[in-house]
């Protein structure tokens, strides 16, 4: 008796979901008979003795074909890391096969929380919800919409400890962490197009270490951009915030985009109208959502991603009021903060 498993999608954030599978290949000689699978889940916050099914049931795409299914839920209490499931198929000859499944488990870092302040668009990390779907990586998280091939918005804290001397990685990829099935958008896709890669996560804001910066060039985390909006006032924009963070501010960031001017990537990708970012600037400190008050500054631009457009106009000139940006997108930022001092904030426009 012979058995091999697999998780699909082999990479999932809190609360997700994924399908765990192990496929058996019988024994001859004898023939097994009374095949049964049984895995430990302890790891995800499971059973340590789940049973894997093979009759239609929780995921199983086909009964009696011997592949065993077990559709598990990640706690939402799950650390981040590589976790191994283990598995073991018996049968009634008293054979068995031990098995070993790979699962990835992408969070915040720790003491790193993007959404500390609200989820804009109430993402969930539920596969069903292909439009508006939650990732997390490490380094920061995003809503991804499977009908553009881009992200919704992309939200990561930035201070100083983010910033180091890792030089830029370049390493546009595929991002494997999407769900199986889903198109996985190529580095090349945008050739040709007139469009930049656009990253929303900048890659200046994340030169910590060599992982930290390459996570920022996952496919996930571009848009097509406008060289002179991405290049321009955008660009200006990011380096600006990394001055208030080597100042000794944290800034809680959100970038995403919004409309729909065309498509690149044989129609795979949806270019945007505009892109927008909105930035809450406080004080390095503990307890964040607890200092925010009325006379917090929150900072809203919406840049054009279309021509005419300066690739030298500096980003103040688009500065907008939180307020606009979600009556423009239908988010609602800073959801978590007390509704009185969220209403002051987000209706101020900013004049530093």
């Amino acid at each position: 008796m012979l058995a091999g498993g697999g998780a699909s999608p082999n990479a999932v954030s809190p609360g997700g979901t994924t399908l765990l599978t192990v496929s058996v290949f019988p024994a001859t000689t004898p023939p097994s008979t009374g095949i049964a699978v049984v895995g430990n889940l302890t790891g995800i916050g499971g059973a340590a003795n789940q049973q894997f099914f093979d009759n239609g049931t929780n995921g199983d795409a086909t009964a009696g074909d011997n592949i065993f299914s077990y559709r598990a839920t990640i706690s939402a209490m799950a650390t981040g890391g590589t976790f191994t499931i283990s598995a073991v198929a018996s049968d009634a000859q008293t054979r068995t096969a031990n098995v070993s499944i790979n699962l990835t488990v992408n969070a915040p870092a720790a003491g790193e929380e993007p959404l500390l302040l609200g989820n804009p668009s109430n993402a969930t990390p539920d596969v069903a919800n292909e439009n508006n779907y939650l990732m997390h990586k490490p380094q920061y998280s995003l809503s991804y919409n499977r009908s553009r091939a881009t992200a919704n918005w992309v939200a990561w804290r930035l201070d100083s400890s983010w910033i180091g001397a890792t030089p830029r990685q370049d390493d546009f990829r595929p991002d494997p962490s999407l769900p199986d099935g889903w198109y996985q958008v190529q580095s090349f896709d945008y050739s040709g197009s007139g469009y930049d890669r656009g990253h929303m996560t900048p890659s200046g804001d994340r030169t910590r270490s060599i992982p930290d910066n390459s996570a920022t060039f996952f496919m996930t985390n571009m848009i097509p951009q406008l060289a002179a909006n991405n290049q321009g006032a955008w660009e200006d924009f990011e380096s600006y915030c990394r001055t208030l963070a080597q100042a000794g501010n944290e800034i809680y960031i959100v970038s995403g985009v919004v409309g729909n001017i065309g498509t690149i990537a044989g129609g795979r990708v949806v270019v945007p109208h505009s892109t927008w970012k909105v930035a809450l600037v406080l004080p390095n400190g503990a307890n964040d959502l607890q200092r925010i008050n009325k006379g917090t500054r929150t900072i809203g631009i919406v840049v054009p991603n279309f021509p005419p457009l300066d690739i030298n106009a500096q980003w103040r000139q688009f500065r907008v009021s939180v307020d606009s940006i979600e009556n423009l997108t239908g988010n609602n930022f800073f959801s978590n903060v007390p509704k009185n001092t969220q209403e002051m904030i987000e209706r101020r426009k900013d004049r530093q």
